[in-house]
């Protein structure tokens, strides 16, 4: 259950996002300072911070560079600034996103879905058969020793696979992890990048079938047929 540090000096904020945060299964704590905060991610690290600008202590702005000094733990700012220097300045020190007061609790809490599911698994992960490596931080993967030349949406699809061997994904599931909407015509889109993975597998071994389709379910990765 990932956990969701909250620093925020407005208790009536804090409270709506815990609200609406539990509401959706993650865990949180909630602390007013910037300083506090950091110590707490040295100790006890959350999955993800969310972060407002205008702390008591020390600005949300000063925290983060602090906090990019020991981790990598994905930041969400929330300001009442809405100017858009504001907002580069946030992204380029190392937030993950931006939002501004007000705001729906519920979109908060979609947006650190969005940012966790992105950001799992973020170090370099080996799969079961050894004959793929994943490097989620530099979006590639190599195949036999060998690197693929992939797009992001083609990445992405074959993550997904190669992390839970013979599961069978549905087309729906597969746009979901590329984060595309399961609207009417892009479902077959999966199987125009399925065609496209194929081929760039067969470039490295003419032979293997790593991909396999289920007539009517969808596709898996098998590693038997790598």
């Amino acid at each position: 259950m990932p956990h969701i540090l909250i620093v925020e000096d407005e208790a009536a904020i804090a409270d709506t996002l815990i609200f609406a945060l539990q509401g959706e299964g993650f865990t949180t704590t909630w602390l007013s300072l910037g300083a506090a905060a950091l110590e707490l991610q040295r100790q006890t690290p959350a999955d993800l911070i969310i972060l407002d600008i205008g702390l008591p202590d020390i600005s949300g702005f000063e925290t983060c560079k602090q906090l990019r000094r020991f981790s990598d733990v994905p930041v969400i700012f929330l300001s009442a600034r809405d100017a858009e220097i504001d907002r580069v300045v946030g992204l380029e020190i190392g937030a993950d996103d931006y939002v501004v007061k007000p705001f729906s609790p519920r979109e908060v809490a979609a947006r650190v879905r969005a940012i966790l599911k992105r950001m799992a698994p973020r170090a370099v992960a080996e799969v079961a058969s050894t004959l793929f490596r994943i490097d989620s931080e530099r979006v590639q993967i190599s195949y036999r020793g060998q690197l693929l030349t992939l797009t992001r949406h083609e990445f992405r699809l074959l993550q997904c696979l190669l992390e839970q061997p013979e599961r069978v994904f549905s087309r729906e599931q597969l746009l979901d992890a590329l984060g595309v909407a399961a609207d009417a015509g892009y479902e077959r889109s999966i199987d125009s990048h399925i065609k496209s993975v194929r081929a760039k597998l067969r470039q490295v071994k003419a032979d293997a079938e790593p991909i396999q389709t289920h007539r009517g379910l969808g596709y898996s990765y098998s590693p038997g047929h790598s």
